[in-house]
């Protein structure tokens, strides 16, 4: 019963609309119920929109535009990353070095696996795997002979111009770690030497589409990249270029960057579905990327099938890298670590490499226009030319904007339950105190009107006493 009449109480008092009007006795049953009614479904409806409202805020708190008020941008140039492909000369000079000059020319191709590992090592496996290797077959410390053959920045990148003025190429390229070895990374994030000289590459309506020429002195793959993006196995063949020597090489490209509105960090990774470079998980690289998430995730693949990692996956201490029985495993299992698949055509029995990574919030769509080859006539080095410059300003950029915050959803929450119930904050707090302080108040303010009526009540008796002892003084006082 007393439950009831907190209910009661509460209802007679509180500001919800209609629930005073259940709880009146002097309405008759029919006023009740039909108000009843009336507030049951007020209350499904707001529960409905606000539960609408929660939907759209967890998977529709982002909305994509395109803008084209492209005369005030400054566009930044791609990073552009050259990673030796192959260098024979300087695998012959090493073999030399180790073997002598009458060594074992077999030899020469498990340098070359070895140095510039794709995840594949048909020679290696075959000469010196099993329990027969040929004669000075490298066992393991892989990672140190892939560093013995790789050339130096200067060996391989010379007479480097942006926009047809001259720079130093090997201040600015800076060393990439990546799972293809030792690279060379300019205005990239994910270089080794992030806090090193920066170059500006920016573009815009006065300096005009912007190139850069430079020399390379060796066979290689040149990528266009964004800034945190790194180079790995899986990378787009339109965003690698293959140069080789007595060759120049042109290629035109577009961009079309991505700008993230003020308040999109403020939206969880889960709503926006993208992460930026700051928000990282990885251990491979220092800043987050889809590429660099993929590195991780075939890293984490080797760990589990092989027991260890490539050699060339970087930031791994060479401890848990592959020994000639790892490299081996690594071999046999070439198609479900150098193939990234859906997970339902993995369920299907498709072979491959599975990794659920996320965009990167601020990755840029580079396209390719147009390339060029010519031949290099009488040239004296072997060495390729290559310009890889915007075919034109960007004219077009998307722009992530934040459709509903959490500011919006509390604006529509509000305003649900004002328009259906007719609450506010204030009105789920009045259930907190009728329920829990109301009652404890009543209870105290009782005992203390208890206590003030038993103290009234025994100063009576005393002035009862005293005025009893009064009138019989004077009796006494005749008696003597």
């Amino acid at each position: 019963m007393r439950i009831r009449g907190l209910v009661k109480e509460y209802m007679l008092n509180s500001t919800l609309h209609g629930a005073k009007f259940i709880a009146d006795d002097d309405n008759s049953p029919a006023e009740r119920i039909f108000w009843l009614i009336c507030v049951v479904a007020s209350w499904i409806a707001s529960g409905m929109l606000i539960s609408a409202s929660l939907d759209a805020f967890r998977n529709n708190a982002i909305s994509f535009v395109v803008e084209s008020s492209y005369r005030d941008w400054k566009t930044n140039f791609p990073a552009i990353v050259v990673c030796e492909s192959k260098n024979m000369d300087r695998i012959q000079e090493i073999a030399e070095e180790l073997w002598g000059v009458d060594h074992d020319f077999s030899l020469e191709e498990v340098l070359s696996e070895i140095a510039y590992f794709r995840g594949e090592s048909y020679h290696t496996v075959h000469e010196c795997g099993g329990n027969d290797p040929a004669e000075n077959c490298i066992q393991g410390n892989f990672s140190q002979f892939a560093k013995m053959v790789r050339s130096e920045c200067k060996d391989t990148i010379s007479e480097c111009f942006w926009n047809d003025k001259p720079f130093d190429c090997c201040k600015y390229f800076q060393i990439m770690e990546t799972e293809l070895g030792i690279c060379y990374a300019l205005n990239s994030i994910q270089a080794k030497n992030g806090n090193g000289p920066k170059f500006n590459m920016y573009s815009d309506k006065y300096t005009g589409p912007a190139s850069l020429r430079m020399e390379i002195l060796t066979e290689a793959h040149i990528y266009t990249l964004g800034e945190e993006d790194v180079p790995n196995l899986v990378t787009p063949k339109s965003d690698i270029l293959s140069v080789g020597p007595y060759v120049a090489y042109t290629r035109l490209i577009s961009i079309k960057n991505i700008e993230n509105d003020e308040g999109t960090r403020e939206v969880s990774i889960a709503q926006r579905n993208c992460r930026f470079s700051d928000e990282n998980d990885l251990d491979v690289h220092r800043y987050y990327s889809y590429s660099a998430c993929s590195v991780q995730c075939r890293k984490d693949k080797q760990m589990a099938m092989c027991g260890c990692i490539s050699h060339l996956i970087p930031n791994t201490p060479e401890s848990i890298h592959c020994n000639m029985t790892g490299l081996q495993c690594l071999n046999d299992h070439y198609e479900d670590l150098s193939v990234v698949v859906a997970s339902w055509s993995h369920a299907n029995g498709r072979k491959g490499l599975v990794c659920d990574c996320l965009p990167s919030c601020t990755e840029v769509d580079i396209s390719v226009v147009h390339d060029i080859r010519d031949n290099i006539y009488g040239h004296q080095r072997p060495i390729s030319k290559v310009e890889i410059g915007l075919v034109a300003l960007p004219t077009e950029r998307y722009k992530r904007n934040v459709v509903r915050g959490k500011l919006d959803l509390v604006v529509s929450m509000g305003g649900t339950t004002g328009l259906f119930v007719g609450a506010s904050l204030l009105s789920f707090v009045e259930i907190l105190y009728y329920f829990t302080i109301r009652p404890y108040g009543t209870m105290f303010a009782t005992k203390q009107d208890e206590e003030s009526e038993k103290t009234a009540g025994n100063d009576d008796d005393t002035n009862d006493n005293n005025n009893t002892d009064q009138h019989q003084q004077p009796t006494t006082g005749l008696r003597y």
